[in-house]
């Protein structure tokens, strides 16, 4: 082999192995520190720590509702009010969405939110298929727990509902909710990289278009025609393809605010679909 020949790989091999690494930075943007915890917004709170069926060791804060029973502990097994099982975006932690855990609590909803592995206190590293079970150990917490399985509200927040849609297309809940949540991260890359060969390098899919029909529970879509980062035509997609009951509302703002700068609409909309779905009223 010659050094043109040598020269040659090498400049093949340099961007390819850059785009492989750049993959996944496209994706995972884990914070290890927590800002704070649900005590920090007054709110008496349980530490979980979870094992999910590949071993890995992942944390959670459960929060009961305003007035429920062993409020601190949770409810016994047999309670029949619904849980919110809250599944986070690709950055950040569960710290950081305090302030949409005061919105659920003040709507009357107990909730868990979860950190996916190599986020916060959870131990590993991301993957889609490690999101999927880390997802599946929440769930199978709250049934343990004595949730009955139609009352278990997936929510999945950005990448959280991609993984909250896998979730309710293979395990009974009672509704799902996705709040600026795309149809597929590839779909995402590409819609932001149109003229590099994304696909090439994207191992994790994320394909949430294609489970959505599986889905038989209400669902409730909450996405801003704003969105600089998960374009609303995603959302569109998903509602075309999901079963009915279905809703989509239509939010202002950006990717990570709309649920601010839509405050009025957005809290209706969930106060709304809660109390119709499973009873969940306002505290």
């Amino acid at each position: 082999m010659n050094r043109r020949t040598l020269l040659l790989g090498a400049a093949l091999l340099v961007p390819w192995l850059l785009a492989m690494s750049f993959a996944d930075r496209l994706i995972y943007f884990p914070v290890r520190p927590h800002d704070g915890t649900p005590g920090s917004i007054g709110l008496e709170y349980e530490d979980v720590r979870l094992t999910t069926s590949d071993g890995v060791r992942v944390h959670a804060w459960f929060v009961a509702a305003r007035g429920a029973p062993d409020r601190a502990g949770g409810h016994p097994r047999g309670a029949q009010r619904p849980a919110v099982l809250f599944l986070h975006g690709n950055a950040g932690n569960i710290s950081h969405r305090l302030d949409k855990l005061a919105i659920l609590y003040g709507l009357g909803a107990d909730v868990l939110l979860l950190d996916y592995r190599g986020y916060g206190e959870s131990e590993g590293a991301p993957s889609e298929n490690g999101l999927y079970r880390d997802g599946d150990a929440a769930y199978d917490w709250l049934i343990a727990r004595g949730f009955p399985a139609g009352g278990i509200v997936a929510y999945g927040e950005s990448l959280g509902g991609t993984v909250a849609t896998d979730l309710a297309a293979r395990r009974p809940v009672g509704a799902l909710v996705l709040e600026s949540a795309p149809s597929s991260i590839l779909g995402v890359a590409r819609h932001h990289y149109p003229f590099l060969p994304v696909g090439v390098f994207l191992d994790d899919r994320y394909d949430a278009l294609a489970r959505i029909d599986r889905v038989s529970s209400p669902i409730l879509i909450l996405h801003s025609s704003d969105d600089e980062i998960v374009p609303f035509e995603m959302a569109e997609a998903m509602l075309a393809a999901a079963r009915a009951p279905k809703r989509l509302v239509r939010l202002r703002g950006g990717h990570n605010d709309c649920f601010v700068v839509s405050a009025a609409i957005y809290r209706a909309a969930l106060r709304e679909f809660l109390a119709e779905q499973t009873g969940v009223r306002d505290g």
